[in-house]
């Protein structure tokens, strides 16, 4: 019989915990993250022209996710707060599909990984848009927030890592 799943943020009393990073190396890590939003075909192309309501919508969205990836150690509990060497997040729009693609992307040379960073810069991101356009349409939904890879530390997962992504 395998031995039961175990959280790594709960103690031996199911108390939450904060992982104890100190004893790994710092090393260099990346993580990627993708949130997926669903929109009418018109409102995909008013995202896409910087047409809407309230102005260029994808620029304000990528510098959210920015700050979004920084402060993720205040915003999620027992996060490490960590250096970050890069954060961006890239958008790509499929008018005709109605939908926008936001892909944050975190790194830094430490202890522990940047998935939260990553996820963080998305999640944050897609949620700026659905703020800058819900004066046109009150239907769009984020539909998807999923890692796509993380390089580093432990182990690699992800296309580049042959697992998951």
């Amino acid at each position: 019989m395998s031995d039961p799943v175990r959280l790594t943020h709960v103690d031996d009393e199911g108390r939450a915990r904060m992982v104890d990073v100190g004893g790994k190396p710092a090393t260099e890590r990346v993580a990627r993250a993708r949130a997926r939003l669903k929109m009418s075909p018109e409102t995909a192309a008013a995202v896409e022209a910087g047409t809407g309501p309230k102005g260029e919508v994808l620029g304000v969205a990528r510098l959210a996710g920015i700050q979004a990836a920084k402060q993720t150690g205040n915003l999620i509990p027992l996060a490490h707060p960590i250096p970050l060497t890069f954060a961006d997040v890239e958008a790509r729009v499929e008018v005709e599909g109605g939908l926008v693609e936001l892909v944050g992307e975190a790194r830094t040379v430490s202890r522990t990984g940047v998935e939260m960073e990553a996820m963080a810069a998305c999640s944050v991101a897609a949620l700026t848009v659905y703020d800058m356009v819900k004066g046109v349409e009150r239907g769009v939904r984020i539909e998807e927030v999923v890692l796509l890879e993380k390089r580093g530390g432990r182990s690699d997962w992800g296309p580049a890592g042959g697992e998951g992504g």
